[in-house]
């Protein structure tokens, strides 16, 4: 079986200054702490001698190698991005970065912000800017109906609020 792969589909390079900071962060954790004490570990297994069963050895050789990768991935994907550190002139439609209040015909109301897909995280409220319910918002204005259709239905929402706010706020 082959080990082959399908390129990713490429995603949008714009992210936030906060997003873009932690990032940065986990770079220089990752290349500056972990990798030090990890090398230093697989150092000290290695004298052991037999490294066939030496479990320190073993895992430390496999965590290098995931953290090189994560190391080869943030330093690459920082040097694509674009950083978006200003607030749009025109803050009545929904552009990157804004906080949007939708309204189902229930009556249920959801609040997202719009980011970039290196620091999407739902359980904060945060969607990438590539998934299917930001692709509907984005561009709308206030009290614009969004129809987002599902494999078996459709949902109907309304926006009732866009908010920016300064991008160095969690």
């Amino acid at each position: 079986m082959s080990r082959w792969r399908p390129p990713r589909p490429q995603s949008s390079a714009y992210i936030t200054e906060a997003g873009a900071r932690r990032l940065r962060a986990e770079l220089t954790q990752l290349w500056k702490v972990e990798r030090p004490q990890v090398t230093q570990v697989v150092h000290e297994a290695a004298k052991n001698g037999d490294r066939s069963e030496n479990g320190d050895y073993i895992y430390g050789k496999r965590r290098l190698r995931e953290i090189d990768s994560r190391v080869r991935f943030l330093t690459k994907r920082l040097e694509v991005l674009t950083v978006v550190d200003r607030l749009p002139e025109d803050r009545n439609r929904v552009y990157f970065g804004a906080w949007v209040t939708l309204e189902d015909e229930d009556g249920n109301e959801q609040q997202w912000q719009i980011v970039g897909p290196d620091e999407f995280d739902v359980s904060k409220g945060k969607i990438s800017m590539d998934s299917p319910l930001a692709t509907a918002v984005l561009k709308k204005s206030l009290d614009d109906e969004i129809t987002l259709r599902k494999a078996d239905s459709e949902e109907i929402w309304y926006i009732t609020a866009i908010d920016y706010r300064p991008y160095d706020e969690d």
